[in-house]
């Protein structure tokens, strides 16, 4: 499984990605992330799904944009990536299908080329349309979404800050990560700061974060502590049921 997350703020982007692959019983440790960074072009893409279409994908759209096709607006480079996808299922789904496996590819594709007003996030579908985020969307996670978005939903809004929003990402990745053991560090990061067209990135393994993570578990338990007990007492002194009592 995977966790990938892309937030955008008023800042700019926030992208987390883990690298663990599951194939079988054995794991491995790869990037999840794709990186495209030139004068006033900065792109990135995060996937979840095969890694076989997922690295055929990715090097066909690597191929057009080292081959110098140039796209102003960061919809086009997403209609294109998802072109590639297309291609690849059309070489491969058949013989995925009978082998039993089936052809899946969600992206997240985020970033600011040359004629955008602003930086921009996008959700792409396997079958190569997508969807973009916006302030009443603001974040969107592909792979294992489950356990990561009470927080999300909980915290960021209109006024959110990017290291606000990168410790939201972080405590939402934990929350998945202790749930699920296809969900693992390292994590790569990537930031995008709105009219800079440059990102970086950055990987943490989890001796570098393992002090939050318990930090965040603390809070959590002194949190619960804290919450008043008095609404409970009605229900613990409620005369036990007998056997003779009948429930409708």
């Amino acid at each position: 499984m995977t966790y990938c997350l892309g937030i955008k703020v008023k800042e700019g982007l926030i992208a987390l990605a883990d690298t663990r692959i599951t194939a079988g019983t054995s794991t491995t440790t790869k990037k999840k992330t794709y990186i495209a960074q030139k004068d006033n072009y900065s792109l990135f893409i995060m996937t979840s799904g095969l890694r076989s279409v997922r690295d055929k994908a990715v090097h066909y759209f690597q191929e057009l944009v080292e081959e110098g096709v140039v796209y102003n607006k960061l919809y086009k480079a997403v209609n294109a990536f998802g072109e590639q996808i297309k291609r690849v299922a059309e070489e491969d789904r058949a013989a995925l299908e009978r082998a039993g496996l089936k052809f899946n590819l969600n992206s997240i594709v985020g970033g600011q080329l040359k004629d955008d007003k602003e930086h921009k996030l996008f959700l792409l579908y396997s079958e190569g349309n997508w969807v973009e985020l916006d302030e009443g969307s603001p974040y969107v996670i592909i792979g294992n979404s489950g356990q990561g978005k009470a927080i999300l939903n909980r915290v960021l809004n209109d006024t959110t800050t990017m290291k606000q929003a990168l410790k939201a990402g972080f405590l939402s990745f934990d929350s998945t990560r202790v749930s699920n053991n296809d969900v693992e560090f390292p994590i790569d990061v990537i930031l995008y700061k709105k009219d800079s067209f440059q990102l970086v990135e950055h990987r943490y393994e989890k001796k570098d974060l393992e002090h939050i993570a318990e930090l965040w578990a603390q809070k959590l338990t002194d949190a619960l502590e804290d919450i008043p007990e008095d609404w409970m007492e009605e229900a613990f002194n409620d005369k036990p049921r007998t056997n003779s009592t009948i429930i409708s």
